[in-house]
């Protein structure tokens, strides 16, 4: 293949078989996603660090074991970013903060030693809001990350790097991570798919506060298919996540059961009854659920009683922060963001009553919504509340005139439904009022990821047969006409291929 952009525009799951093949090598594959990556990543500012030499000699090895008919992980030979708050090996991993400015890992957590061990060659590390607090990815290490479709808007997050390097097809595959939001939102504004798994599918061993179930790790991808294949090679029980527990599935969806949409049961809501919507969002919403509606079962709203999700979501939050920032703030609090800060402080003005109260809430609210999966088979909803803004704009403060309390209110959307812990993910499905991605947030039921999936499929055929619906392209002659400053916060960014021979070592990691 002469055109290289051609390459890198094929799925993970046709690429994987092209591998297999030996129709294309490993080498040829990573060489188009570094050409790529070089040619439009200073639009958007996806890729921070890069690990490009180590990528070229694990792409030899995985062509050479090729050649030798080895038996060979489900990812052999697919390059993948992964996100900066993960640990990488010999990588810099910042996590977007001042105090990690230098950090180059020894070894990796769990999530990144099961993708290399199914064959995935990092190439680098995905941009995030600092220490992964806020949809909006921008820190004072690697600056802002921009919409592929707009660099002027921001791109969301945590996982805002994973997604636009999705979108642009930087490379096939990326993690994310999801405690309110951060995989859905980001999946929804550049126009990929983004799950939210169940708590301990995917172990995670960064979690301080190990028995919590808001965070979890997760797959972006371009396609529902590649969302499975990423996702099958990192399920299952670790001694490092206390909620994990035994699981495994194939590597591929090939001979699973196609949904007969005809028959599914589908409940949607705009606003689960306690989240701010844009009227325009609301909008494009009906819009979508009209055109889906002669294809489905049953489709019909619901109503969902979330009564006192938002402090209970501040409080289960805060107590995240608590966990994982005070040495930071006790020791070097000025290197904290407001964001970082403003959830510490509000964690350490918390009393015992407060979080006995919230985990109560978050049971019943718990109990509550699965009894919606007795009637139907996935729940819809807006992924985000609102078309992308501009990531000079930290956040979002007010909604249709209605001033929100905090930085991520905004993201209610999302974090009620981190609260009930099903598995969840954001679908393509077309463009909103101001031509931007429109994310579908699909829902379903307790621990039924494969069902979900199989359902987001299903979506995922269907939309492509409609400009209403199909996942939208970024236009890439837009975006190199484009003169953003999307480094404009950074004061002394590190190298940019910072592996542990050439990271910055200006500063020390705490």
């Amino acid at each position: 293949m002469n055109d290289r952009h051609e390459l890198t525009r094929h799925s993970a799951v046709a690429l994987r078989a092209l591998l297999l093949t030996r129709d294309i090598s490993a080498v040829e594959l990573l060489d188009a996603c570094i050409a790529r990556i070089e040619s439009l990543n200073p639009f958007v500012n996806a890729i921070t660090a890069t690990s490009f030499e180590r990528a070229r000699i694990e792409a030899r090895a995985a062509d050479d074991a090729l050649a030798r008919s080895e038996s060979v992980g489900p990812l052999h030979g697919l390059p993948i970013g992964i996100k900066d708050l993960e640990e990488t090996e010999g990588i810099l991993t910042t996590y977007g903060s001042p105090l990690y400015r230098a950090n180059v890992p020894a070894r990796d957590n769990t999530l990144v030693r099961r993708l290399r061990a199914a064959g995935a060659i990092v190439v680098g590390k995905t941009n995030v809001p600092e220490m992964g607090a806020g949809a909006n990815s921008f820190n004072p290490v690697w600056g802002a990350t921009g919409n592929p479709f707009d660099p002027r808007l921001n791109a969301g997050g945590s996982s805002g790097g994973s997604a636009a390097a999705l979108a642009l097809d930087l490379v096939p595959l990326a993690s994310g991570s999801d405690t309110g939001g951060s995989l859905r939102i980001p999946a929804s504004k550049c126009g990929v798919v983004g799950m939210r798994t169940s708590p301990g599918l995917v172990p995670s061993d960064r979690k301080p506060l190990g028995w919590t179930p808001l965070a979890v790790v997760g797959p972006m991808a371009r396609t529902v298919e590649d969302a499975w294949l990423q996702l099958a090679a990192t399920v299952g029980q670790s001694d490092s996540d206390p909620l994990g527990y035994p699981f495994a599935m194939s590597p591929t969806m090939d001979g699973r059961a196609s949904v007969n949409l005809s028959k599914l049961r589908v409940g949607y809501t705009e606003d689960f009854g306690v989240c701010e919507v844009d009227d325009d969002i609301r909008a494009v919403f009906r819009r979508k659920i009209n055109a889906l509606q002669p294809h489905v079962g049953v489709c019909q709203p619901v109503e969902v009683d979330f009564e006192g999700a938002h402090r209970c979501f501040d409080v289960l939050r805060a107590e995240a922060f608590v966990a994982g920032l005070q040495k930071a703030y006790e020791t070097v609090p000025d290197l904290l963001g407001p964001n970082p800060r403003a959830n510490y402080e509000m964690g350490i003005g918390m009393s015992l009553a407060d979080c006995v109260r919230a985990h109560a809430d978050q049971t019943r609210l718990f109990r509550r919504f699965q009894t919606l999966f007795e009637r139907y088979d996935v729940i819809l909803s807006p992924t985000t509340p609102v078309s992308p803004f501009p990531w000079a704009q930290p956040y979002l403060k007010s909604l249709n005139g209605v001033s929100l309390e905090n930085y991520y209110r905004w993201l209610s959307l999302t974090y009620v439904v981190t609260l009930a812990t099903n598995p969840a993910l954001s679908l393509p499905c077309g463009v909103d009022h101001r031509g931007m991605p429109f994310g579908l947030q699909m829902i379903g039921g307790f621990r039924g990821d494969l069902a979900l999936l199989d359902a987001a499929r299903a979506f995922e055929t269907l939309f492509a047969s409609s400009d209403e619906t199909r996942r939208p392209v970024p236009d890439v002659a837009r975006l190199r006409a484009s003169d953003v400053d999307l480094r404009s916060i950074v004061t002394h960014p590190p190298v940019l291929d910072a592996t542990s021979s050439s990271a910055d070592t200006s500063a020390s990691a705490v």
